[in-house]
């Protein structure tokens, strides 16, 4: 009798056990570049703030997808993929720049960072991060659809330094990256 609830509560952790396994290694540096990705958002806010142009650039945003969509077959990803991803990297540094920008309107001003110039300098950051992150979007392609990949993006986003502001565009700029059914 007393075999039967020992005998089930293995199963139960040798059946959660899968999800202690650790993440692939192409899964760090896709999220560092990820997060280099946000940081850059931080100086776009300030342009934004200083120009006082909207945050919504839906040209430069189609520009964007579609460079990087072009660029998709040459790293054996499908134009679906690499549109969902570049989206989601878009929306997330939006969400960082929003955020920025409420709060510098609540304080009635922004920090006196350095301001780089968004066409000149800014932009050129961005669009190199780009061939980096599809090298790595089909570096960690293999991994999409294991079930553990919710969990190990969870966990990733959960571990790292973060603010509150960052870990959430993270959250944002990884969510459509695992296709494993949840």
């Amino acid at each position: 009798m007393h075999l039967r609830p020992c005998l089930a509560l293995l199963t139960a952790l040798l059946a959660n056990s899968a999800f202690a396994s650790p993440a692939p290694a192409a899964l760090a540096p896709l999220l560092g570049t990820i997060d280099e990705r946000l940081a850059i958002a931080d100086q776009v806010a300030l342009s934004k703030w200083d120009s006082g142009k909207p945050v919504e650039d839906r040209q430069r945003e189609r520009e964007v997808i579609a460079g990087a969509v072009a660029l998709a077959p040459a790293y054996k990803l499908s134009n679906e993929a690499v549109e969902q991803f570049f989206s989601a990297q878009i929306e997330a540094n939006k969400l960082v720049q929003y955020a920025h920008l409420s709060d510098w309107h609540a304080q009635g001003k922004a920090p006196n960072d350095p301001r780089p110039d968004l066409v000149g300098q800014i932009r050129p950051q961005l669009d190199q991060l780009q061939k980096r992150l599809l090298q790595q979007l089909a570096d960690f392609s293999p991994y999409r659809n294991d079930p553990q990949c919710p969990a190990w993006l969870a966990k990733a986003n959960k571990t790292g330094a973060h603010a509150p502001l960052r870990e959430l565009a993270q959250v944002r700029a990884t969510a459509e990256l695992c296709s494993a059914s949840r």
